[in-house]
């Protein structure tokens, strides 16, 4: 008999399809978050995902930064990671009183440290401990429901042995990266998997919301491969990335994308750096979003290494209007559209 049964929460209230971001290191922070809002909002938020063992350290307050959100981010989820069942407890606890929709646990993680720890993907290899986690937060977590994010697989397909593990604790939803972690993003996404994990939801827990992730890069694709797999929903990671625009279904030409850099550059340096205290985060974390705001019109090779040459939103601004001064169209100059 589970711990805990499931608290579905804001889960079941919200409408199909499900939108949602992935919870993404150094890109969905705040800032990021708050471009979504303005652009196209999604149907749900997620953090980027901190340490649970740094969050009860005595440097939480560095993790706390990245657990930073604004009311109207919700409804809006905490992703945590870690390997010590009384740590997720304690986590979660903690997440609840700071407000937050919901709690997910990372268990598709591929990066080495974090497997290092037990943590990320390496749960897939230890189902055991991965409920004993998932009970833990469960019982920290009450009434604010409880979700994954996985992948299908460690080196192979598990999806029959490792997807059952995970809704046999009636957990509020389930977010699977349809690769293994060996595949990492080297392949594509086995999308042709979904209709499986679909079936196993709907034989073992039938309320739990299921998302896919994966080889998403645009809004008709999204209603394609949620027509085709029958889920609830999809996450999106690196087609966000330049593109603050995707849920809206909204395409900008290139201008309008780089006053958009612009203003999430601003926004950037407004919530992380501090004028007292120095820099929160550097603004060479902001850089990685200059690839793919600068894409796919003349010039952007050369106009991406100016900016990964500046410090500030100021240098940003200038040389994204000179660029755009100096761009040739058929009709002469081009004006600026600026973006409310």
């Amino acid at each position: 008999m589970l711990d805990i049964t499931m608290n579905s929460g804001f889960w079941k209230k919200l409408k199909k399809p499900i939108m949602a971001t992935a919870p993404m290191a150094n890109v969905t922070d705040e800032a990021f978050r708050q471009m979504l809002v303005a652009y196209g909002r999604p149907s749900v938020f997620w953090t980027e995902f901190v340490s649970v063992e740094g969050l009860l350290s005595k440097g939480k307050e560095r993790v706390l930064i990245d657990l930073q959100y604004k009311k109207n981010e919700h409804p809006i989820i905490a992703q945590v990671f870690g390997s010590k069942p009384e740590q997720f407890e304690k986590a979660a606890i903690i997440i609840r009183k700071l407000g937050f929709d919901g709690i997910d646990i990372n268990m598709g993680c591929p990066d080495r440290d974090v497997e290092k720890q037990g943590a990320g993907a390496a749960l897939i290899k230890n189902p055991k401990l991965a409920k004993e986690i998932i009970r833990a937060t469960k019982r920290g977590a009450k009434t604010m429901p409880v979700s994954i994010k996985t992948r299908i697989g460690y080196s192979k397909d598990q999806i029959d042995e490792w997807i059952p593990v995970l809704l046999e604790e009636d957990i509020a939803a389930l977010t699977i990266h349809l690769r293994t972690r060996k595949e990492m993003s080297d392949v594509a996404a086995h999308w042709d998997c979904m209709t499986k994990i679909v079936a196993l939801r709907n034989r073992i827990s039938p309320s739990t919301r299921i998302l896919g992730n994966g080889d998403i890069t645009s809004l008709d694709e999204t209603y394609e491969k949620i027509g085709a797999s029958g889920v609830d929903g999809v996450m999106i990671g690196r087609g966000l990335l330049g593109n603050p625009w995707f849920f809206s279904g909204y395409e900008p030409d290139f201008q309008e994308r780089l006053h958009g850099m612009i203003a999430h550059a601003k926004l950037f340096e407004k919530l992380y750096v501090n004028k007292k205290t120095g820099r929160i985060k550097s603004f060479d974390v902001m850089k990685k979003h200059f690839k793919a705001y600068t894409s796919g019109f003349r010039g952007a090779k050369d106009l991406r290494i100016l900016l990964m040459e500046t410090q500030n939103a100021t240098e940003v601004q200038k040389i994204i209007e000179k660029f755009v001064k100096n761009f040739p169209s058929a009709s002469g100059r081009e004006k600026v559209k600026k973006i409310k």
